[in-house]
């Protein structure tokens, strides 16, 4: 046999992500974790054991948490994803849990915490006011190796008792850029 390359075909996806329909095309055996990585850009879900374990590649699949490691590209057809990217206001506002992350100090180095955050959106969606304990069991499909998880659920916790009196919707909205300036300032 001469050197001969197999070509697999492309195929096109429509879906929405994050709001916007979009069109792409991608091989069959590709995951939606790399499609969104490499074909869409959309860097911040993360790969991490890439085997369905950890959870740092969690993203939202019509409005369900899925680990994107496991779901194939091609299985987002017609379906509405939501990453982390989509999860601030469209103005920059954050959304209440980035908020209370930061508040809290939920975060060390990062690189489980967007997994972490569409999971606790997930959560708070199914489960409004959560218990520390429904907390816990509804993130552990999440591993973060720095925080010992102990401010991830006061995080959580935070946000949904925000939301059940209000309070998250009567104070303005805190953009990345402010909430840099407070951090840098001492203010966090």
């Amino acid at each position: 046999m001469t050197g001969t390359t197999m070509v697999t075909p492309l195929r096109t996806v429509h879906c929405t992500v994050n709001g916007e329909s979009i069109a792409f095309g991608v091989a069959p055996f590709r995951t939606l974790l790399d499609a969104l990585r490499h074909e869409l850009n959309l860097t911040g879900t993360k790969k991490g054991c890439d085997v369905g374990d950890c959870g740092a590649c969690t993203v939202l699949v019509d409005g369900a948490p899925v680990n994107a490691c496991l779901m194939l590209a091609v299985e987002a057809a017609g379906r509405c994803i939501e990453t982390i990217e989509g999860l601030a206001a469209p103005d920059g506002g954050l959304h209440p849990l980035q908020r209370n992350f930061m508040r809290c100090g939920a975060a060390q180095c990062g690189f489980c915490t967007p997994g972490i955050l569409m999971m606790a959106k997930a959560l708070l969606a199914e489960t409004p006011a959560p218990t520390e304990a429904e907390i816990r069991f509804g993130l552990a499909g999440n591993i973060c190796r720095c925080t010992g998880y102990t401010k991830i659920v006061e995080a959580v916790a935070l946000t949904a008792s925000e939301a059940a009196s209000g309070a998250a919707h009567a104070r303005p909205p805190e953009t990345a850029d402010s909430a840099a300036r407070l951090a840098k300032a001492g203010k966090r």
